[in-house]
């Protein structure tokens, strides 16, 4: 049978396993928490990673933010709503979406939006139009963001005569 860890293995561990991506604090201490160390010692690892710079949440926001509207083509309050689930704190979640800036969204949008017209079989425009606005949320975009997008977009497919209908 083996042994639980030590705190010094664990350490080593969780330096290597936030070395290889950016983690942040709540995922590390629920490994740790997983590894069944006492809550102590699990407190003092944590501050040694972040006193070492393994952790920093403000790093891990950032390039978690980044990634997701990139990668996944997740909207603000989808990106949002995942870094409250990671405990992030709401001064970093601010700075993160600030840093993402309002054209990257935007052309993410718009790109997310362009593919899904291709993909409508509705019976008309409205009924298209209504799928594109659920989908993008669902992605979590803004409501005033997505009819913005759209507006432009709609206006350039009428003016091609490759309209949704």
């Amino acid at each position: 049978m083996k042994e639980n860890p030590t705190e010094q293995e664990m350490l080593a561990r969780m330096a290597a396993y936030c070395s290889a991506a950016e983690r942040c604090p709540f995922d590390v201490e629920r490994k740790l928490l997983a590894a069944e160390l006492s809550a102590e010692a699990t407190r003092r690892i944590l501050s040694r990673l972040t006193e070492q710079n393994y952790l920093d949440e403000a790093r891990f926001a950032l390039s978690f933010a980044g990634d997701k509207l990139k990668f996944n083509s997740w909207g603000p309050i989808r990106i949002a709503h995942e870094l409250r689930q990671k405990r992030i704190s709401a001064e970093q979640i601010v700075n993160a979406l600030a840093a993402l800036g309002e054209e990257s969204c935007n052309d993410v949008l718009r790109q997310l939006l362009q593919s899904k017209i291709k993909t409508l079989r509705g019976d008309n425009s409205r009924e298209n139009r209504f799928k594109l606005i659920r989908f993008a949320s669902g992605r979590g975009f803004e409501y005033d963001r997505i009819n913005q997008c759209l507006a432009r977009l709609l206006k350039n497919y009428e003016d091609t005569d490759d309209y949704m209908d």
